[in-house]
């Protein structure tokens, strides 16, 4: 297997140091994009819990609906994630025809209250998420293109002078420009006619 966390990593064909990658949304071998920080996803279940109790399966459809379809998450996140949430006596799981139906406890209510502001914070970066799934339609090659940037960044590591961080600072400031400005536009020359 594969170690995702070493800089030392086999890369594509080896000849350019850059990974040819199977396409979009398929980062963190072969699985969507990372959606949530640690702990945001407990935080949420908790709070949309308070909100309603509610079975499992409907805190994913809640979830993909906050992300307008864009995402969903798996039950192998949820379920794992609520089973922490009950063991940590933060919500209670009452089983009725065979499904778990999940109420806050008053323990859940006060971290939901000490958290109010990192909840703010993990339905900002929701809203962000969202934005960025959208974009994953994006061509397969801008894909490529935006990790192959990540990787160099990432090999980059230790040597920045001020000179450099200026430089690379530059490039990556005039290429967000051109492409926020779009495909070169050629200035229309005036037709001469000729006077004979």
């Amino acid at each position: 297997m594969r170690d995702h966390h070493s800089p030392h990593r086999e890369h594509g064909d080896g000849r350019d140091g850059f990974e040819k990658r199977p396409g979009p949304g398929r980062e963190r071998g072969g699985r969507g994009p990372r959606v949530f920080a640690p702990g945001d996803l407990k935080l949420l279940l908790l709070a949309l819990i308070a909100e309603q109790p509610c079975h499992g399966y409907d805190l994913i459809r809640q979830i993909e609906s906050m992300f307008d379809g864009a995402y969903s998450p798996s039950p192998g996140v949820i379920y794992p994630t609520l089973t922490f949430l009950e063991e940590s006596e933060m919500i209670l799981g009452d089983a009725e025809g065979g499904k778990k139906r999940y109420s806050i406890t008053d323990a859940g209510r006060l971290s939901l209250s000490e958290q109010a502001i990192a909840l703010d914070g993990v339905r900002m970066r929701i809203e962000v998420s969202k934005r960025s799934l959208r974009g994953h339609d994006r061509p397969a090659e801008i894909h490529e293109a935006v990790h192959n940037l990540r990787h160099a960044l990432q090999m980059h590591h230790g040597r920045w002078s001020p000179e450099e961080i200026l430089r690379v600072r530059d490039l990556l400031n005039n290429t967000a420009k051109a492409i926020v400005d779009g495909p070169a536009v050629q200035p229309v020359q005036p037709v001469q006619e000729n006077a004979e």
